[in-house]
């Protein structure tokens, strides 16, 4: 009975159209995530290509599998906040919990943080550690005598296996730890955010 009165009550709700300003609304939040996007991009693609050409292999390695950590941390940011509890957010905040009030803002904003983090910064990272692979592909053809295009296959390959494995991981630990890792999260963005 109660699932039934959900349903009406839901449909109900997805049927109303949306008022001018919430329209608005979402176009500002558009035009705001692509800026973001872009100069986000514009910064993680400097730090790639002013270090990866004249580094050394083991470090390129290592400018890959930062750019490849990053975007599973924000992956599993991003999931976590779609999942984690309110409520539990909510009795910390009454708490003076640090990081809490900013929990609740994050999930009362779930479709825009999770947005953010999924789609700008987990996108964003696995477009960089692609192109940061092209750039070790040709330091380890060049210090090795390899073929440049097989080299490259292999590490596009190599990356795309462990961005997608790490992120299907790091889902699967988001869906069973959201509170912990939304709380992490939050505790260190206090830090930097301002009321």
């Amino acid at each position: 009975m109660k699932i039934k009165k959900y349903k009406e009550k839901y449909s109900k709700k997805a049927k109303k159209r949306k008022s001018f300003p919430e329209k608005l609304n979402d176009y500002s939040w558009i035009i705001t995530v692509t800026i973001l996007a872009f100069f986000i991009s514009l910064l993680f693609s400097f730090v790639s290509e002013l270090t990866i050409p004249n580094a050394s292999s083991i470090v390129a390695t290592f400018i890959i599998i930062l750019f490849i950590g990053i975007g599973i941390i924000f992956d599993m940011i991003g999931i976590s906040v779609t999942v984690a509890d309110i409520k539990t957010f909510n009795s910390m905040a009454t708490k003076r919990i640090k990081g809490a009030s900013l929990a609740v803002k994050l999930i009362h904003n779930a479709s825009r943080t999770s947005s953010f983090c999924n789609d700008v910064i987990g996108d964003i990272c696995g477009i960089i550690s692609g192109s940061a692979g092209v750039a070790l592909a040709n330091i380890l053809s060049n210090a090795f005598h390899l073929n440049l295009f097989i080299t490259t296959l292999f590490i596009t390959a190599i990356i795309a296996a462990f961005t997608i494995g790490g992120k299907a991981l790091g889902k699967t630990t988001a869906m069973n730890r959201s509170t912990y890792i939304l709380y992490q999260f939050c505790k260190v963005l206090s830090f930097f955010y301002k009321k």
